[in-house]
C-alpha cells in the first residue's frame, strides 16, 4: 500500500541530499541563501522563493515532514498522477510561504511543512474516512479528524503568544491554499 511512487520518491531524496549537502560543514555557510527572508531583508534572493522549501532545521524536522509525505503522499499521486501531483504539492508551498509572509510576521522561514499541510489535508479530503495513527499520542482517528486536529493546533498556536519557532501560518496557509486547489480542480477539472 505504501509502495513510493516517483514524484514522492524523488521529493523525498531531493530534501534529504539538500539537507545533508548544507549540513556538511564547508558548504553550512551557504545555508542562509536558500533559507527564506522577507522581501524587505537585505539576505533576501528571488531563489529563495523555491528552494526554502527543500530546507530544513534538523533531523527531526526532515524526518517528520519526508514521514509524513511517505505515508500520504503516494495515495494521492496515485489517484492524480505524478504532475498533478508535482504542481499540487509546489503550489501549495508557495501557498504557505505567502500567508507566512502575509501573517507570520518577518521571521526567516524554511522547510517543506508548508507544502506537506497541503499533502495531509489532500489526503483528508480525498479519503476522510480512512483510518490513521497519530504518532504522538498514537491515537486511531478518521483522516479528516486528524487534520482538523492539526490545523486546530496549528491555528492555536500561531494567534496565542506562545513562541514555539515553527511556522505555523505556513502549515496553515499550504492547507488553505490546497483546499481552494482541489476545490478549484473539482469544478473545472484538469486533464494532466
Amino acid at each position: 500500500m505504501h509502495n513510493l511512487t516517483e514524484v514522492v520518491k524523488q521529493l523525498i531524496i531531493i530534501n534529504a541530499i539538500i539537507f545533508l549537502g548544507t549540513s556538511l560543514p564547508m558548504l553550512a555557510s551557504f545555508r542562509h541563501y536558500f533559507i527564506l527572508y522577507p522581501p524587505s531583508s537585505p539576505y533576501f534572493k528571488p531563489i529563495q522563493l523555491v528552494t526554502h522549501m527543500f530546507m530544513h532545521a534538523n533531523m527531526g524536522h526532515l524526518f517528520f515532514n519526508m514521514l509524513a509525505l511517505y505515508f500520504f503522499g503516494p495515495m494521492i499521486e496515485r489517484l492524480w498522477g505524478d504532475k498533478k501531483f508535482l504542481i499540487y504539492y509546489l503550489l501549495c508551498g508557495l501557498g504557505a510561504m505567502i500567508l507566512h509572509l502575509l501573517i507570520g510576521g518577518g521571521a526567516p522561514v524554511l522547510g517543506a511543512s508548508g507544502a506537506i499541510s497541503g499533502v495531509v489535508l489532500a489526503f483528508a479530503m480525498l479519503f476522510p474516512n480512512a483510518r490513521v495513527m497519530l504518532l504522538i499520542p498514537p491515537i486511531p482517528m478518521k483522516a479528516k479528524h486528524m487534520v482538523l486536529l492539526i490545523l486546530g493546533i496549528d491555528l492555536f498556536l500561531g494567534i496565542s503568544s506562545y513562541n514555539t519557532g515553527i511556522a505555523h501560518f505556513a502549515h496553515l496557509g499550504g492547507a488553505l491554499f490546497g483546499s481552494l486547489l482541489i476545490l478549484f480542480w473539482r469544478k473545472f477539472p484538469m486533464n494532466m
